[in-house]
């Protein structure tokens, strides 16, 4: 568990470097005129990331879930490969890239990088992660919680993602 503990830890640490990546981006594309929208599910969306990376950890060890390698090296491959997607994404996106939805009305839509292939890329990254990482140590009943937890806001948040971009973007 040890192992699997640091992992947990070294998500958490990468999330804390989006949120600095993201302030930053924040305060640029705002003096740039941007309009923040969907504030109201971005506090759900803080305490089911953080509630995802706690449970990680205390469901192995409250429930005594083994490791089990058929399952956690693969799961684990698709970790990074998810971590992978989602730096592809902010550097694609670069300082229009944020954790809010903010857009700069007038700027066009980004489709190089994984924009080339799927719309909302960041949240397959997103989707991946939530159901492999609490898999890496066999926490079944996270990926499952979480992963349906995601699926709504996800609904929520990719409505309004759409809507924002639909506004900003110029015909």
């Amino acid at each position: 568990m040890p192992w699997y503990t640091l992992l947990v830890l070294a998500v958490a640490a990468e999330r804390v470097g989006e949120l600095v990546v993201a302030r930053r981006n924040a305060a640029w594309t705002l003096a740039r005129s941007g309009v923040e929208h969907g504030r109201g599910h971005y506090p759900a969306m803080v305490v089911l990331h953080t509630g995802l990376l706690a449970c990680c950890l205390l469901e192995p060890v409250l429930a005594h879930r083994p490791f089990l390698p058929a399952l956690g090296w693969p799961m684990l491959a698709l970790v990074l490969l998810a971590q992978a997607l989602r730096w592809w994404c902010i550097t694609t996106l670069g300082r229009y890239w944020n954790t809010r939805v903010i857009v700069v009305p007038g700027t066009r839509l980004i489709d190089a990088g994984p924009y080339r292939f799927v719309r909302h890329p960041n949240y397959v990254a997103v989707v991946v992660e939530i159901a492999a990482l609490p898999l890496v140590h066999s926490a079944w009943l996270t990926a499952a919680l979480f992963t349906a937890a995601n699926a709504v806001l996800l609904t929520v948040r990719i409505r309004c993602e759409n809507a924002a971009l639909t506004l900003a973007a110029p015909a």
